[in-house]
């Protein structure tokens, strides 16, 4: 039985363990049944990286930056966004901050700022 932290592969939010997936831990990739039904996904993380490096070393980017003003009001691709800058956390390349303070990306609510990892 192996519960070692998993990233879901959608959302890249970590999966919290279920008792009745224990015994399949291994197969599982998504953490619910909303992130398996809708895989297909945009990927902001070029963009994002493209941004911060832009900005410069040491300076933050609100993940809304990346969307034209019409775009800002849809929270479906708002979400997309912030799901991308959790998947480059994951990879080690950025971090998620709030009021200057580094998050857990899986538990962000709210306004929050990415920042290239030093």
């Amino acid at each position: 039985m192996n519960t070692q932290d998993k990233i879901c592969a959608r959302c890249a939010r970590v999966i919290e363990p279920r008792k009745k997936w224990l015994s399949q831990w291994e197969q599982i990739k998504y953490c619910s049944e909303q992130c398996r039904k809708r895989r297909e996904l945009r990927s902001y993380e070029t963009q994002i990286l493209e941004l911060l490096r832009t900005r410069g070393a040491g300076k933050t980017i609100c993940p809304s930056e990346l969307l034209n003003e019409a775009e800002r009001q849809n929270k479906a691709l708002m979400e997309e966004v912030r799901i991308s800058a959790r998947r480059l956390v994951s990879l080690g390349a950025i971090v998620i901050t709030q009021k200057g303070k580094i998050v857990d990306p899986s538990k962000a609510k709210g306004p929050i700022r990415l920042k290239l990892k030093h």
